[in-house]
């Protein structure tokens, strides 16, 4: 059976992993590290954020589409939906508590000038406001940093641990630029606690499952 929401545009909608009830559509790619260069050439069209509802067919748009506004991709936490929403005529970062029909809720707001805005996310159950680049840097709701290596990146924060994904290459030629019989390529999983700790290292690779739940593989 194929059935159609109140209001259709032509955007492909993407589920949020943790539920099922919402779908998401945002209208431009442009991240907020890339509005910031794309902005010292002038105005830029913004995005606007659109949720899908699958158990009624609504859809809902939580704002009006604006001028070098933007939008990052929803996640789902404790029972709500979350975004951070970039407003470059203000300069303001502002998290947002979602919940379908509703006003969306100010969580927090941070001034940009404050923040690296490359690889800024929402992440972990308690909607953790971080960016990645040589450091990973928490600016909400705690406040810590640490630096990463190159070829790591964080997953996952949970109960107060900084989940991190680590690819591994064994075994390459460099001379040669080829892999040589004892090739090998693998994800090391990183545990490390807000001081930049090592609490625990194994071989295996974290990914989330559509319904909230992670694995080890």
């Amino acid at each position: 059976m194929i059935r159609r929401f109140e209001k259709v545009c032509g955007k492909c909608v993407e589920m949020i992993y943790g539920q099922k009830r919402l779908g998401y559509s945002i209208s431009d790619t442009v991240g907020f590290y890339d509005m910031f260069e794309l902005q010292k050439e002038g105005e830029c069209q913004g995005s606007d954020i659109i949720f899908y509802d699958y158990e009624n067919g609504k859809v809902y748009e939580p704002f009006e589409k604006e001028k070098n506004v933007i939008y990052d991709k929803p996640m789902y936490a404790k029972g709500a939906y979350y975004f951070l929403k970039g407003d470059f005529n203000k300069n303001i970062m502002t998290l947002f508590k979602y919940l379908p029909g509703n006003l969306p809720e100010k969580i927090t707001e941070l001034k940009m000038g404050e923040i690296n805005l490359y690889n800024l996310k929402i992440i972990g159950d308690e909607v953790y406001i971080i960016s990645e680049d040589e450091y990973i840097v928490s600016y909400y709701p705690k406040r810590f940093q640490f630096q990463l290596e190159p070829n790591e990146c964080v997953l996952l924060i949970d109960s107060d641990k900084v989940f991190i994904e680590a690819w591994i290459e064994e075994g390459w030629d460099d001379e040669k630029h080829c892999a040589t019989d004892e090739y090998k390529y693998y994800h090391k999983l990183i545990v490390k606690d807000f001081f930049g700790n090592l609490l625990s290292e194994e071989i295996g690779s974290l990914d989330q499952n559509p319904d909230g739940n992670w694995w080890i593989s």
